[in-house]
């Protein structure tokens, strides 16, 4: 499965080999999909469905400290690795569930915005093994992921 979003691909790709500028965020927005992307389609990001009050996404400085480098989960160096994603260096934390159980989170999406924006890359949400696993929390759950558990593919 693809891990860029066809619309941030063709902007690499044009400014990689035909010289267009492109402006990277400083801070990528994660949001949480309940349905998987794909090159093709966004997924769906909970904020646009019923119960999921108190929703918001949670903003990550890029820099070496907050993304691991593809030489593995939790490095803090300029990547060297041959794997072919990165994660979270850092624990991610949404706000709790107010109004009703998130149920069924199975991944979720990098933006260039807080709300609204585009969606540039997407992941999965994996267990300590890296297979990819769903999540449900409870009213009154901290939804957070601990360091590791985001991937980001870089294909």
């Amino acid at each position: 499965m693809a891990r860029l979003r066809q619309s941030w691909l063709n902007l690499l790709i044009d400014a990689e080999m035909r010289g267009q500028s492109i402006t990277f965020p400083g801070t990528w927005y994660l949001g949480l999909l309940s349905a998987v992307a794909s090159r093709a389609s966004a997924g769906t990001e909970i904020s646009t469905g019923a119960g999921y009050t108190g929703y918001a996404r949670q903003g990550l400085a890029c820099n070496l400290t907050n993304w691991s480098g593809t030489q593995g989960d939790g490095t803090t160096a300029v990547s060297s690795g041959s794997n072919n994603y990165i994660s979270n260096n850092v624990a991610i934390t949404f706000s709790a569930s107010l109004a009703a159980a998130w149920n069924g989170i199975v991944g979720f999406a990098a933006y260039d915005a807080v709300s609204a924006g585009n969606q540039r890359r997407f992941g999965v949400i994996v267990d300590s093994g890296g297979a990819p696993i769903t999540r449900s929390f409870a009213i009154g759950e901290a939804v957070s992921f601990p360091a590791g558990t985001l991937r980001l593919y870089m294909n």
